[in-house]
C-alpha cells in the first residue's frame, strides 16, 4: 500500500449499550472499535487515501476482532504488534437520547498498547508517509508512548512530512494540569496543524477567545490552528488568512463522541487533495456534523462518494 498518512495510538474494542441507563443496569451491547487515532484512520482510509496504523495488541479476542475490522476498513495493519499473553483495552459507553455527552467507563490499565516505545517504530517505514497524525491521549497514558510519539514527530519533522496535532484532552490521564498543559503544548509546537477545540484551548493556553487560542499555537510554530466551536462552526488562522466555516445543521443530536475525530478527517483529507483552508474547514464541520447523529465512533464517517455528493 502506497501510505499517505501514518498515526500511532491504542484501539480499544467498544461496547456501546443498547439502552438508556446507567451501565450497571445495561443488559445488551453491540460491539464496536475506539480510539481517537483509529476513528481517524476509519475515516482517512474510507475517503482512498493510503492509512497506516502503529500499535501493540493482545493476542486474545478483542485484539483479532480489531485488527479484523481495521483490516476490513482498508488500514495498513503491518507495523500493529500482537504480543502474545497481554491484553487489549476495551471500554463502555452508555446511550442517552438527549443529546448530552453519554457515560464512559474504560479498561486499559496495563494494555498492550501502552507498552509501545520508540523502539518499537520502524522510522523508515513511518517516513514513506506524507503525513502524521497524532493526538494527545496516547502520549498522556505512559512514558514510553508520550517518548514514541516524540520520536516519530521527530522524525517525520526532519525528513519534511506535515503533521496534525488533536490534543483530545484527557485530564484523568494525566497526573496534573500543569504535566499536562506543559507536555501538549510542547507536542503542539512540533505540528504544523493544530486542531483544539475551544474548551480545549482555553484550558491549554489561558485564552479566552478561539482567535487568542489560534494565535498561541501560531505563535510556537503551527501554519495552520483551527478551533472547534461545536455547533459555532470553527474559526481558522493558517499563514493565508484566518476566518470563520459555520457550522452545519443538525436535526438532533445522538452522540457527541467522535466529532473531533470526523473534523480531523476533514481537515487532513482535504489539505492532503490540495484543497484550500476554507474548503478543508468546511468539509471538516460536514464530517463533524455526520458524527454527532449516529451511535458509534465510525459510522458516521463518509466515503470518496458521499464526498463527491455533497460536492465537497
Amino acid at each position: 500500500m502506497s501510505l499517505d498518512v501514518v498515526t500511532l495510538g491504542e484501539a480499544m474494542a467498544l461496547f456501546v449499550a443498547g439502552e438508556t441507563g446507567p451501565l450497571e443496569t445495561v443488559r445488551h451491547f453491540e460491539k464496536r472499535t475506539a480510539g481517537a487515532e483509529t476513528n481517524v484512520a476509519v475515516g482517512i482510509a474510507r475517503l482512498g487515501l493510503g492509512m497506516g496504523w502503529v500499535s501493540r495488541l493482545g493476542d486474545d479476542s478483542m485484539g483479532r476482532f480489531l485488527i479484523g475490522e481495521f483490516t476490513h476498513e482498508g488500514i495498513d495493519c503491518s507495523h500493529v504488534a500482537v504480543v502474545p499473553g497481554a491484553t487489549t483495552g476495551f471500554m463502555f459507553k452508555g446511550r442517552v437520547d438527549d443529546g448530552s455527552d453519554p457515560p464512559i467507563e474504560y479498561h486499559r490499565k496495563g494494555s498492550a498498547a501502552s507498552h509501545l516505545a520508540p523502539a518499537d517504530l520502524d522510522l523508515p517505514w513511518l517516513a514513506q508517509a506524507r503525513h502524521l497524525h497524532v493526538t494527545g491521549i496516547f502520549p498522556a497514558l505512559t512514558p514510553g508512548t508520550l517518548a514514541a510519539t516524540q520520536t516519530a514527530m521527530s522524525h517525520m519533522r526532519t525528513h519534511g512530512r506535515t503533521i496534525s496535532f488533536d490534543p483530545n484532552l484527557r485530564p484523568a490521564l494525566w497526573p496534573s494540569k500543569d504535566t499536562m498543559r506543559a507536555t501538549l503544548n510542547g507536542l503542539a509546537a512540533h505540528a504544523d496543524w493544530v486542531l483544539p477545540g475551544l474548551d480545549e484551548g482555553r484550558l491549554l493556553t489561558g485564552q479566552d477567545t478561539a482567535e487568542g487560542v489560534a494565535r498561541f499555537y501560531r505563535t510556537l510554530g503551527a501554519s495552520l490552528v483551527v478551533v472547534k466551536l461545536g455547533p459555532g462552526g470553527a474559526y481558522f488562522d493558517g499563514q493565508h488568512g484566518c476566518g470563520h466555516v459555520p457550522a452545519f445543521a443538525v436535526d438532533q443530536v445522538v452522540d457527541t463522541v467522535g466529532a473531533g475525530d470526523g473534523f480531523a478527517v476533514g481537515v487532513i483529507s482535504a489539505l492532503l487533495d490540495g484543497r484550500p483552508v476554507p474548503d478543508a474547514v468546511r468539509r471538516a464541520a460536514w464530517i463533524g456534523a455526520r458524527a454527532v447523529q449516529v451511535r458509534g465512533d465510525t459510522e458516521g464517517l463518509p466515503n470518496r462518494a458521499d464526498l463527491d455528493a455533497a460536492g465537497l
